[in-house]
């Protein structure tokens, strides 16, 4: 076996590498001691590059293309060899062909959760998971910094390393953002390309280009979910008239817990009364209740909870003070320590406005009398 692989080693003089996988990066092509022949043949296709290596020193490149090896093609290992004037055959040098195509549908994830300082939520968890698409760009880089001597060189070898740098790019990504919690689900792509223009530098020192970096998913524990949605409800609806429904409902739900006839006269007394405030609350007028033909009225309807008084937070010489009811806001306008262009937030708003796009305080600064004139 020894004397064939040596009469194969001197004859052969083709030399490629025909890849049939999808994970492998580096391919040291073997011969018989190493020994390659004046006028080989070096097929380099597309998607290849090949490097010659001499005694760990790296040499001559080749690119896509077909070549016939001789002293003007090999000027680094001439040089290396001290060939003058030509090479007698054969000559001894490792060859690595290296993949230059793109490598896609590589994996990427937080393996521990993302700790974030948000405005409202304060400290909270995300994790976030995606795909990236890498190719060697610098192979001579590659083969210095990463493979080294590996003669079959594997994604897989690689794989957690560029997942551990691309998650930690990641974390001080989003941290830089200081985006409201809620926007990170809708920004995946403007959050993608930005990791993306951060960790590319980084692999570029290793011989790597990230062709593609996608975010796919940012989640958040549940309980912020269902405040975060609970949130953009209120913010789309009358706070008055959610109040009163809720009470209505309250009532209703009491009306049904009760047992017996005594239970049943007073859901419906309960009922009537619910529908006479109801009526009252959309219509503005009182309302008749069945088999009444005189003026006489029934008993008043229970007064729902009264709502919250809404307070706001401002922004007084640069520094947050509040929370202030209408009157204080009132009070401060008056002592001009409250214009249009203050800014104000309470619980519902997604960011901090100026107090003259906030329609509950707009009519608080139209009711503020203007400067005495020459005073």
């Amino acid at each position: 076996m020894g004397l064939f692989n040596k009469l194969r080693g001197e004859f052969i003089d083709i030399i490629e590498w025909l890849d049939d996988s999808n994970n492998t990066m580096v391919y040291r092509f073997e011969r018989y001691q190493n020994e390659i022949k004046n006028g080989a043949k070096l097929t380099v296709r597309e998607g290849q590059a090949a490097v010659f290596i001499n005694e760990g020193q790296l040499a001559d490149v080749f690119l896509p293309g077909m070549y016939t090896l001789t002293t003007e093609n090999l000027p680094i290992l001439s040089t290396l060899k001290g060939w003058k004037y030509g090479f007698n055959s054969p000559f001894k040098a490792e060859i690595y062909f290296v993949s230059t195509r793109n490598i896609t549908d590589q994996k990427w994830g937080t393996k521990n959760a993302v700790i974030l300082s948000d405005q409202r939520f304060g400290m909270l968890e995300i994790r976030a998971f995606g795909t990236y698409v890498i190719r060697v760009k610098d192979a001579p880089v590659f083969i210095r910094e990463i493979v080294g001597t590996d003669g079959h060189f594997t994604t897989e070898e690689i794989a957690e390393q560029l997942r551990s740098m691309i998650v930690t790019r990641f974390t001080d990504a989003i941290g830089e953002a200081n985006l409201p919690v809620e926007n990170y689900a809708s920004n995946v792509n403007e959050i993608s390309e930005y990791v993306h223009s951060i960790i590319g530098p980084e692999f570029e020192k290793y011989g790597i280009e990230v062709t593609k970096f996608l975010i796919e998913n940012v989640s958040m524990p549940e309980e912020i979910k269902k405040e975060i949605f609970e949130l953009s409800r209120l913010n789309a609806i009358d706070l008055d008239k959610l109040a009163k429904i809720k009470a209505a409902k309250a009532m209703e739900k009491a009306a049904e817990n009760q047992s017996g006839t005594a239970g049943a006269g007073m859901g419906m007394g309960m009922g009537f009364a619910m529908a006479n405030q109801m009526g009252q609350t959309f219509t503005g007028q009182p309302q008749q209740q069945p088999g009444q033909n005189q003026p006489q009225q029934a008993a008043p309807p229970t007064p729902p909870p009264i709502p919250p008084a809404l307070t706001f937070f401002a922004v007084i010489n640069s520094q947050q003070a509040g929370p202030f009811d209408l009157n204080t806001l009132k009070q401060m306008a008056m002592q001009n320590q409250l214009n249009k262009d203050t800014l104000v937030w309470r619980e519902g708003m997604a960011n901090w406005q100026a107090a003259g796009q906030v329609n509950e305080i707009r009519s608080i600064l139209g009711s503020v009398p203007p400067p005495i004139p020459g005073q």
